[in-house]
């Protein structure tokens, strides 16, 4: 297994406003201590929020994330921005076809890499989102779904590039539910996902980061970064509060 830093992302959804953000920001930067340069931490804030979440954090080494962009440069896009809008506040990573933008917003197959692409011409970390529902992982579609949404990001991303990339699995039925993938179920997809890599990269698959979202909380997050394939998380409800994305953090210390 190539020696990757684990990486946990927590994505603040529609929470916290300026004033709570600078104050869980700070948490961070104040809290990271022996977590820096042994597990990568990040934010995704409200998007109204992130100047301020950049202003905190800068020369810092907790990263800001988007919760969003769109791949267009500019234009008439009403209430979208830009990969260009992002790098000018300091934002360094963004989340791109989350399950709830895919459910709620329409992202699809086409969109995803489109987002992707945009974040890696503009120097963004993509954190790239696949994930099977409740009722295809019944219907035991979870490899097909997972290798199709998969698929459609790496065709457009470069051999040179695939270093930048994050892939985070998040099984909608986990999220927000308070049910979790097993670590044994988590690591058969990310398996998945690192074959496919593999086909299209070759050795290169061992650089990407491979995050695991779903109803991670401190108490089993160690469990789950324990296992090969998963190399963090992607953290909703439990990230909200700057101890809590530290202690998950602290799970990923036994692998770094």
């Amino acid at each position: 297994m190539a020696k990757r830093v684990p990486f946990v992302c927590g994505n603040w959804k529609m929470h916290h406003g300026v004033e709570a953000t600078r104050k869980q920001v700070r948490a961070l930067v104040e809290g990271i201590g022996r977590l820096q340069g042994k597990v990568e931490v990040a934010v995704a804030p409200v998007a109204t929020t992130l100047f301020a979440a950049c202003e905190v954090a800068r020369g810092s080494p907790v990263k800001i994330a988007a919760q969003n962009v769109h791949w267009a440069e500019k234009g008439a896009f009403t209430g979208e921005w830009s990969v260009a809008h992002l790098v000018e506040l300091g934002v360094t990573h963004a989340i791109c076809g989350h399950s709830e933008r895919r459910a709620l917003f329409g992202d699809d197959d086409t969109t995803v890499p489109k987002r992707v692409r945009a974040a890696l011409d503009g120097g963004l970390v993509p954190i790239a989102c696949v994930g099977e529902s409740l009722k295809e992982r019944e219907e035991s579609r979870t490899a097909q779904v997972v290798g199709r949404q998969t698929e459609a990001i790496l065709e457009i991303v470069k051999p040179d590039e695939v270093e930048r990339l994050v892939l985070a699995y998040e099984p909608v039925w986990a999220i927000g539910t308070g049910k979790n993938a097993t670590p044994t179920q988590a690591q058969e997809v990310h398996a998945q996902i690192r074959a496919l890599l593999a086909k299209r990269f070759g050795a290169k698959a061992e650089l990407v980061r491979l995050q695991y979202g779903g109803s991670v909380k401190p108490d089993n997050a160690a469990e789950l970064l324990r296992e090969p394939d998963v190399d963090g998380a992607l953290v909703g409800g439990a990230s909200l509060e700057a101890p809590s994305l530290l202690a998950i953090g602290e799970g990923g210390m036994q692998r770094a």
